[in-house]
C-alpha cells in the first residue's frame, strides 16, 4: 500500500491541447444532463453541448493515459477510468477534473466505472481490477472480486496461468463493461465468456451460465428481466431471464462489437469495429447490419433524441441519423 500512496502523490502529467481533439481516438460517452462527454487517448475529454455537432477539449485534464470509461451521477458529478489504473472525478459536467486514484505500478488498466445514487461508483478492469467509492469517487477501495459460480454448476476457474501470473493480486479475468439495470441490479461482461449479476448493488456477485466461451465486451439491460451481451468477432445473444439462458441472435458480422445503447422505446443500436452498426426496433429481438462508409471502428453510441445517435470510436466523434431506413438507418459520421 506504501507504493500506492507514492503513486498518487506523483504530480500529474497533463493532456496536451490537440488541434482536432474531436477527431482523436474515443474510447467512451456519457451524458451528463444536456451535455456529451467523450474520453480517449492521451487523457483527451472533449464535451459537446449542442447534441454532438461540435466539441470542445477540457483544460488541464491531470493525465495523458488512455481514458476508457466515463459516467455521470447527475448532471454535474462524473468519474472517467483509464490505463495506468487512474481515475479522475468531477463536478462540473467535465469542465474541470481531478485525479483521485493512480496506480500505474499495479499494470492493471481500468477499462470501464458505473456511476450509481448517493455518490455510489465501481471501477472494473483488467486481471479482475475492482475498485469501489461511496463518496463520488473522490477516494477509491481496491476489492477482491470474487463471484459466486453459476447455479447448478461449479466454479469455472479463476483464471488462466498466464493471466493469474500476470495479475497484480493474484489474476484474474479481465472485466470489460460494468452496467446497471434498476435501482440494484448491476451486470459485467469479461474476458473468456464469464458474465457476472449483483442483485445487491455490487455488494455480491454471481458468474452466469454463459452461452459463449470468446471475450464479452458489453451487456444492454432491456426491460423486464431482457439482457444483451455481445462481444468477439460479431457474437450477439439475448436473455428474457436476467441472463439465467440465452439464445444466440444473427448479426450478419464477424466484427468485434463494442457498444450498446437504446435509443427510444424500442429501438436497440449496437456498434463495433469496421464502421459496424446493428439497429433494432424490436427491442433486440432481430437487427439489420448497417456498415458505416468510412469503416473506421466504433467504440460506444448514446441517443440524440430518437434519430440519432452520437457515437465515438477510431474516427473521434461524430452523429449517425436512424430515420432514412426502414428498420435500419443511414447517416454520416
Amino acid at each position: 500500500m506504501v507504493g500506492w500512496a507514492r503513486a498518487a502523490e506523483t504530480p500529474p502529467r497533463y493532456a496536451e491541447p490537440a488541434r482536432l481533439a474531436a477527431q482523436s481516438l474515443l474510447i467512451a460517452v456519457a451524458t451528463a444532463g444536456p451535455r456529451l462527454v467523450a474520453v480517449g487517448e492521451h487523457g483527451i475529454i472533449v464535451l459537446s453541448d449542442d447534441r454532438g455537432r461540435s466539441w470542445t477539449q477540457a483544460p488541464d485534464v491531470p493525465t495523458q493515459a488512455l481514458l476508457t470509461g466515463v459516467c455521470f451521477q447527475d448532471a454535474g458529478r462524473g468519474v472517467a477510468v483509464g490505463h495506468d489504473e487512474v481515475i479522475l472525478a468531477t463536478a462540473d459536467a467535465g469542465r474541470t477534473w481531478r485525479r483521485t486514484h493512480y496506480a500505474p505500478e499495479a499494470q492493471r488498466p481500468l477499462l470501464d466505472v458505473w456511476c450509481g445514487s448517493g455518490g455510489r461508483a465501481i471501477a472494473v478492469g483488467a486481471y479482475g481490477a475492482y475498485l469501489t467509492s461511496a463518496d463520488g469517487g473522490a477516494s477509491w477501495t481496491a476489492r477482491r472480486f470474487a463471484p459466486a459460480p453459476p447455479a447448478g454448476a461449479h466454479a469455472r476457474p479463476a483464471a488462466s496461468a498466464l493471466t493469474a501470473a500476470q495479475g497484480a493480486a493474484g489474476g484474474g479475468y479481465h472485466l470489460n463493461r460494468i452496467v446497471s439495470a434498476g435501482a440494484s441490479r448491476l451486470y459485467i461482461a469479461g474476458e473468456a465468456g464469464h458474465l457476472y449479476r449483483s442483485d445487491d448493488g455490487g455488494a455480491n456477485w454471481r458468474e452466469l451460465s454463459s452461452p459463449y466461451e470468446g471475450s464479452f465486451f458489453g451487456v444492454l439491460p432491456l426491460p423486464g428481466e431482457a439482457l444483451l451481451a455481445f462481444g468477439l468477432r460479431g457474437h450477439l445473444y439475448r436473455s428474457e431471464d436476467a441472463g439465467s439462458s440465452w439464445r444466440k441472435i444473427e448479426t450478419g458480422t464477424v466484427a468485434m462489437l463494442d457498444g450498446a445503447t437504446r435509443f427510444d422505446d424500442a429501438g436497440v443500436a449496437i456498434v463495433g469495429l469496421s464502421g459496424v452498426l446493428l439497429v433494432s426496433h424490436d427491442r433486440g429481438a432481430s437487427f439489420t447490419l448497417v456498415q458505416q462508409s468510412d469503416r473506421a471502428g466504433l467504440a460506444a453510441a448514446v441517443p440524440v433524441g430518437t434519430t440519432e445517435l452520437a457515437v465515438v470510436g477510431e474516427g473521434g466523434a461524430g452523429l449517425i441519423s436512424l430515420k432514412d431506413a426502414p428498420g435500419g438507418a443511414h447517416g454520416a459520421r
